[in-house]
């Protein structure tokens, strides 16, 4: 833990510790460990998790609660670029010192401070995650790990190269459902996957939107230059802090980025899925008028299909395909779901089709059931997988008992070796629908051909590059603002 002092005796203070030891016996004395004097599941401050939070608004607060709720962690630091979101935080551990930069509490306190949580907008999770790692702490990111490919894989090797303990924030990774699910397969209740569908009502935030072409007035609360970070320069606009920056493209991932580590792990986790081979997509269009189609390449679309297809896997007996759909899409409901019982849950869900059946589930993997439901009580298969303990927090505890343990002691649901894959996989989805945005003039001049709308993106993953449509590849690694950089 943070700042304990060494315990290596030179021969000397060996000798003058046995002397003061043997006096303090004759003494009647008794020297008792901390732990045994504070009672049953006390634990002594040198033995807990000190943690600094950066970004505790919204879920970054739900983040240091959870961790602090373990009961084994104190958040010793907070840190948000907006005083008006990190107020209930600031309430709440009123003896946590505060910053606004993250690199200036690195660079003060970083010797004080055991683990970090992450929970900034995704454009910049790589860099501060990054740079906690090389200092040596570990690490709680939120979904999705990184805004770009480039960024997943370096974090996914640094975990490895610094030996720290990772968790990435999807929370149904440490559920009992993600499990069952596996369970059901592992079983053979539905044979052999070749087909999924993961679906959400996402976005439920402004996307196919024109920037806005007013500015407006910083909030006085707010540092705007700290909070766009590695993002380029652009005056402030209402309406985008603290949340609808989801569907820019500077700043967010969208909806993919949003559910799809929650909806996307139980494939990944249940079939072994890795690295895709190719993906295409076909996204919804907005139309400024009844004649003319928008064109706002720096927004996200309102919908999207995407299809992304996986080799097969040591869990399947070929190839998977999976699709992706949001803005409401919805795969065709099966026909051994009754006509009025609930598709996933309503509004999002993931469906596994098999050789001998199908299964199915809600957000988070919650809710999960075999098709026709009225054999999720019939099939027996035996309860292999450890359970999570901690219901809602039990990602979190995990996490910090892990992080008190040391790397490597204790299993994870979500570290970066699973979590850096995934993120990638839902990157790459964006690859094929920012693709659709990507124009050029005709030859002939007066108009525009988009030639990425038609095509299947090849992926080529040990050099991170689409090897048969080079304009996507600028999304794979984005260049940063003055004033940060992904050291590796």
């Amino acid at each position: 833990m943070a700042e304990k002092e060494s315990t290596t005796a030179s021969p000397n203070e060996s000798r003058r510790n046995f002397l003061k030891a043997g006096a303090l016996a004759a003494a009647g004395f008794m020297i008792v460990p901390r732990h045994v004097l504070g009672g049953k599941g006390f634990l002594a401050p040198s033995d807990r998790l000190i943690v600094a939070g950066i970004g505790v608004g919204g879920m970054g607060f739900n983040d240091v609660n959870g961790v602090f709720q373990s009961g084994k962690a104190s958040i010793g630091y907070l840190c948000d670029v907006d005083d008006r979101r990190a107020a209930k935080a600031v309430e709440l551990f009123p003896k946590a010192k505060y910053y606004k930069d993250w690199r200036e509490l690195f660079d003060k306190q970083g010797k004080k401070f055991d683990a970090v949580t992450v929970s900034t907008p995704d454009h910049n999770h790589a860099v501060v995650a990054l740079a906690a790692m090389q200092m040596g702490k570990h690490v709680y990111v939120q979904k999705p790990l990184t805004h770009d490919i480039y960024e997943a894989r370096v974090l996914t090797d640094a975990a490895k190269r610094y030996k720290v303990v990772t968790q990435m924030g999807n929370q149904g990774a440490s559920g009992d459902g993600i499990r069952q699910l596996r369970e059901w397969y592992d079983g053979g209740a539905i044979g052999n996957v070749h087909t999924v569908y993961a679906w959400t009502n996402r976005p439920v935030w402004p996307q196919g939107i024109p920037w806005p072409a007013a500015k407006a007035q910083v909030p006085k609360e707010l540092n705007w230059d700290l909070w766009l970070g590695t993002a380029p320069y652009k005056d402030y606009v209402e309406k985008l802090v603290p949340f609808n920056w989801r569907g820019w493209w500077d700043y967010g991932t969208g909806a993919l980025g949003d559910m799809g580590c929650h909806l996307v792990d139980a494939p990944f986790s249940v079939l072994g899925l890795q690295y895709a081979n190719d993906v295409q997509a076909s996204v919804g269009s907005v139309y400024v008028d009844e004649f003319q189609r928008g064109y706002f390449p720096e927004s996200c679309p309102p919908s999207s299909h995407v299809t992304l297809n996986f080799p097969k896997t040591k869990k399947t007996d070929g190839p998977v395909t999976l699709h992706w759909m949001d803005g409401g899409i919805q795969p065709p409901r099966p026909e051994e779901l009754g006509p009025n019982e609930v598709f996933g849950d309503g509004g999002n869900g993931v469906l596994f089709v098999g050789t001998k059946g199908k299964m199915m589930a809600g957000t988070y993997s919650e809710n999960p059931q075999l098709l026709p439901t009225s054999r999720t009580a019939e099939v027996k298969v035996p309860q292999r997988i450890a359970r999570v303990p901690g219901s809602a927090g039990g990602h979190y505890n995990q996490w910090v008992e892990a992080c008190i343990a040391g790397p490597g002691k204790k299993e994870l649901s979500s570290p970066f070796e699973i979590a850096g894959p995934l993120t990638e996989a839902l990157l790459m989805a964006n690859l094929a629908i920012r693709g659709h945005d990507i124009r050029k003039p005709k030859a002939n001049g007066g108009d525009f051909d988009y030639p990425g709308r038609n095509i299947k993106l090849v992926w080529d993953n040990q050099n991170m590059r689409v090897t048969n449509f080079d304009d996507v590849n600028q999304f794979v690694k984005r260049e940063y603002r003055n004033g940060y950089t992904l050291k590796v």
